[in-house]
């Protein structure tokens, strides 16, 4: 099964709204085979349709295109994620649990509803009716948002904000991780250097917040891994931070102490120190063999001595995580690590489900228990396959140098466990533009500014980039854009094109409004599109997003708009 999108800049809730029904389906920019077994979701100009075959059956939902959300409609991607799911519920005879969720926590959005002044009712309808929730969950959630709701007042109060100090280093990578950080041994120069960094920017952010009339209410550090950091480390940054804020009006300073393998007594007691009043200590399972799956490198004894040393260091508030549905483990597991980090008596006890994202990594044991066929295939075609292999007679070198050498990998990392299995960690490369050039060049370009082959597996579509399009020219001046169209979700989902004039000047295609944004020359393109933006909101919400043709920011501070004929 295959997960095609069309007509969309991002297909995201598509996408995932389609793997609560079909979790390991890939996706692709490849139209599917005329017999190939695929789900194809479409918006064109006229209307939605979405089309589900396996083997030789088939089934088809077809839409008009919604009003506009300023209508009292729904957005285009709501609309076609909506119709995928009525398509597959009927196909699968499946409903799940949470409804059309994806990618969003629902007890969130219930503060956010709450906040914005929405009654009981119309919150129940939301969840119910727009979502498809179950009863079941939706009442698991409110007693939920219930709980949280007296604490969450605790940092309401008006020009109050929170910090979140940010620990990109990792001594290994979880299999599950996505989010961003560096292998602790390949780039320990970077660390003290970026300690620097930061410290200069904590001081900073005070004068900042000091203009603005703002007072901290809560700290939090986490990564990455901030037990990664040296004490000294620590100690420098945490002492940066008490020097430049008072500490005594924070109503929570958290500092993420989770991997027992980088967290040591003297660390626990820099961190009590300097201030913290709250530290997490994230087992995430109590079973060595799962450990071992998702690439820790320590054991279900070294949480329980990091634990014990917490404690002794004079730790009162200790929140610990768990994770449901870790690879190799069993509800029978589980609950094993449930009643194991209950009977620690910690403040808090966290429980995730597993959520695998695009950034996270993929981990090899066995070929037989999972389905990462792309790799040990790759490792076939090599010559060095490991599978059936004593893990003595295996060189993790000769595998990485094998697996770096294709096109779409960005990093590999191997390395044997204390358990005696094999791990492969490769990250992918990812795509930021697609480039179909007027000299017929047709390539896409990574987050890294380097050329990616047109035939690659993309996750999701990009923008396209047309037009007199030298590679050297989007390798060094679009890949900054592309980069801060990644970043900026507005104008990500806003640039549909492109389009590069022979002089290098820029014009934008956007999705929505019938007019072409000028930007003449890329340099200071961020603040071009925030006059652009400003615009949107104070100009074309009043005169209609269809007045004008052209929109041209090329020249400092003024719009130049031609009106439509």
């Amino acid at each position: 099964m295959k997960i095609y999108i069309t007509g969309l800049p991002s297909g995201y809730e598509v996408e995932h709204l389609a793997r609560l029904f079909y979790p390991m389906a890939p996706l692709t920019l490849t139209p599917p085979e005329p017999a190939e077994d695929c789900l194809w979701a479409e918006k064109t100009d006229t209307g939605l349709r979405v089309l589900v075959r396996q083997g030789e059956k088939s089934k088809m939902l077809e839409a008009p295109l919604p009003l506009p959300v300023e209508q009292g409609g729904e957005t285009p991607e709501f609309a076609l994620a909506s119709l995928t799911y009525d398509l597959l519920r009927q196909w699968t005879g499946i409903r799940p649990p949470w409804g059309k969720m994806t990618g969003v926590r629902p007890v969130r959005l219930i503060h956010d509803k709450r906040a914005a002044g929405w009654s009981a009712e119309q919150i129940d309808r939301f969840f119910l009716q727009r979502f498809d929730c179950s009863e079941q969950k939706y009442a698991m959630a409110k007693e939920i948002a219930d709980l949280q709701e007296p604490i969450l007042q605790l940092g309401s109060a008006p020009k109050t904000y929170s910090l979140y100090i940010g620990i990109p280093f990792c001594p290994s990578r979880c299999s599950y991780c996505s989010f961003v950080s560096c292998n602790l041994d390949r780039d320990r120069k970077l660390v003290q250097p970026y300690v620097d960094c930061l410290c200069k920017e904590v001081a900073e952010i005070r004068v900042q917040a000091e203009r603005a009339g703002l007072t901290l209410c809560s700290i939090y550090i986490g990564g990455g891994t901030p037990t990664s950091l040296s004490a000294a480390q620590l100690r420098q940054l945490m002492g940066t931070v008490r020097e430049n804020f008072d500490l005594g009006k924070v109503v929570e300073y958290t500092v993420e102490a989770g991997r027992p393998d980088c967290t040591d007594a003297e660390k626990l007691a820099v961190i009590k120190e300097y201030g913290a009043t709250r530290i997490s200590i994230n087992p995430q399972t109590f079973s060595d063999a799962v450990l071992a799956n998702i690439g820790r490198k320590h054991s279900a004894q070294d949480i329980l001595d990091c634990y014990a040393d917490a404690r002794r260091a004079g730790h009162e508030d200790i929140n610990m995580d768990l994770i449901a549905g870790l690879p190799g483990d069993t509800v029978e597991g589980f609950e094993h690590s449930l009643r194991q980090a209950i009977a620690l008596q910690p403040e808090n006890i966290t429980v995730h489900t597993l959520t695998l994202k695009r950034a996270s990594r993929i981990v090899i044991e066995d070929q037989k228990e999972n389905d990462y066929a792309d790799v040990a295939a790759m490792l076939e075609k090599k010559g060095v396959s490991p599978i059936g292999k004593h893990l003595d007679r295996i060189r993790t070198k000769t595998l990485e140098q094998a697996l770096s050498k294709h096109p779409l990998i960005d990093e590999v990392e191997c390395y044997k466990t204390p358990s005696g299995k094999l791990c492969i960690e490769v990250t992918q490369r990812i795509p930021i533009l697609r480039i179909m050039s007027a000299n017929g060049e047709n390539y896409y370009l990574d987050n890294k500014g380097t050329v990616m082959p047109p035939d690659a597996k993309c996750v999701a579509h990009r923008a396209i980039v047309t037009g007199n399009v030298e590679k050297s020219f989007a390798m060094r001046d679009l890949y900054k854009f592309g980069v801060f169209l990644q970043k900026n979700s507005f104008w990500n989902a806003q640039i549909e094109q492109i389009h590069v004039l022979p002089d290098k000047n820029i014009e934008l295609v956007p999705r929505v409004g019938d007019h072409v944004i000028y930007l003449g020359k890329l340099d200071d393109f961020e603040r071009k599109l925030k006059r652009v933006k400003v615009f949107y909101e104070k100009g074309l919400n009043k005169v209609g997003w269809n007045k004008y043709s052209r929109i041209s920011v090329e020249f400092g501070n003024q719009i130049i708009c031609t009106k439509r004929e």
